[in-house]
């Protein structure tokens, strides 16, 4: 007879995962009634393409599917998974919180082969049953063996593929847009323009930079335009005609708009006051921001 022991050394902690929280399972299978319009998830989804072939549909990729793959698609992304007549798509979905991968480009990543691996396929087996029986302690079981499956992922795949939460990646992303704003805010910026920037979708970079900043996309740029006006008021001669078509509003009355809002006063009013030789305050006035935040022509 022979023993072997194995010692395991303490727990180290996974970066990325402790936050990982499974949301929903989904398993799919193609069928003429199939609905590909695109949609978006406030999630990371992974789909496990567990056998068939097709395709999956983003903003700028069409990316392959045939069985094995595994391809994960960051929150806010549109999307939408199409199948070969012949050979009919089956995949599981799962839904993913508190977690979300940094891909190489575009807001996905592909694994070639993940899916068709002996721990990964008796992971997803186990899964689906636990999550289809609803037995007592199921939904932790659930949970485990989705931070096996994660656990295994970020292993094999460290070099181009390792986890972030979803907060770290809103913040970098959120970060760009901002800079952008403030190095393009003179151009006529659009709320897809600036999505585009982050290759995020419009609506969740929306919410995303309101939560970071406390103030939509659309509003910042507003502000900043502002901000830039009162020094152009009060150190040059340039009609509001000249001003508004310098910082990019659609017009001298929509200029004058947005500024009586934020100022309290017109434009013209307030180079009155300041013209003295004093010098105006340049930051955002707080409590005096309330123009419209809709996607007008700036």
């Amino acid at each position: 007879m022979s023993t072997r022991q194995y010692a395991l050394p303490p727990e180290e902690p996974v970066p990325g995962l402790d936050g990982a929280r499974l949301l929903y399972v989904t398993q799919a299978r193609y069928s003429p009634e199939w609905d590909s319009a695109p949609h978006i998830h406030a999630c990371t989804e992974m789909f496990f393409v567990t056998g068939g072939s097709g395709s999956l549909q983003l903003q700028q990729d069409t990316v392959p599917l045939t069985a094995g793959d595994l391809v994960t698609v960051d929150p806010g992304v549109p999307h939408t998974e199409h199948s070969q007549a012949d050979d009919p798509l089956q995949y599981v979905v799962l839904g993913l919180d508190g977690f979300a991968l940094r891909a190489p480009a575009g807001g996905y990543a592909l694994l070639h082969g993940f899916a068709q691996q002996r721990q990964t396929a008796l992971c997803l087996e186990m899964l689906l049953h636990e999550a289809a029986a609803g037995r007592s302690g199921g939904a932790a079981l659930c949970q485990s063996l989705l931070r096996v499956l994660l656990i295994l992922m970020t292993r094999q795949y460290q070099s181009i593929l390792f986890p972030v939460s979803p907060e770290q990646r809103s913040s970098r992303e959120c970060a760009l847009v901002r800079r952008y704003i403030d190095g393009h805010f003179k151009e006529g910026l659009t709320l897809e323009q600036l999505a585009a920037v982050a290759h995020l979708n419009k609506y969740y970079l929306s919410h995303a930079f309101q939560k970071e900043y406390g103030v939509s996309p659309i509003r910042y740029l507003l502000r900043r335009r502002i901000q830039e006006s009162r020094f152009l008021l009060v150190r040059t001669d340039h009609s509001l005609s000249h001003i508004a078509q310098v910082l990019g509003f659609s017009s001298a009355s929509y200029f004058s708009q947005c500024f009586r809002r934020v100022e309290g006063m017109s434009p013209t009013e307030y180079r009155r006051r300041h013209q003295a030789g004093s010098t105006p305050d340049l930051r955002p006035r707080a409590g005096q921001d309330h123009f419209n935040t809709g996607e007008e022509a700036l």
